[in-house]
């Protein structure tokens, strides 16, 4: 029986605490977790190992993950891939869909609602 490969999840958050926690959830569920605590996401890019998937913070320290995702929708290697954005601020959703992102979670939000928007956007 053929195994299936899991999809590789790339997480970019500034908050240890939150990608410990996140790798530890999605582990759990089956996927295959990158963490990154900046938007250092373009070097695991190009190894030919794109993430099916893209979970990122709208803040981030020194950068704005914002940016991060409309370059990953400008470049046409990355284009393709949906982009989970989460944020603090509730009023941050609709800057991340201006800038690309796919769907948008609230923090704090509850795992069956992320995981759900996962499965959605894959």
């Amino acid at each position: 029986m053929m195994q299936k490969t899991p999809k590789r999840l790339l997480v970019i958050d500034d908050e240890p605490d939150i990608l410990e926690f996140l790798q530890i959830i999605l582990e759990e569920e089956g996927y295959e977790v990158v963490t990154s605590d900046k938007g250092d996401y373009l070097e695991h890019l190009h190894t030919g190992e794109l993430p099916h998937l893209i979970l990122v913070d709208v803040l981030l320290s020194g950068k704005d993950g914002r940016e991060i995702v409309k370059n990953l929708k400008r470049n046409p290697e990355t284009r393709h891939i949906p982009i989970l954005m989460f944020s603090a601020h509730p009023s941050a959703e609709e800057t991340a869909r201006q800038a690309g992102a796919d769907e948008f979670l609230a923090k704090p939000f509850h795992i069956e609602v992320l995981l759900a928007k996962i499965t959605h956007l894959l």
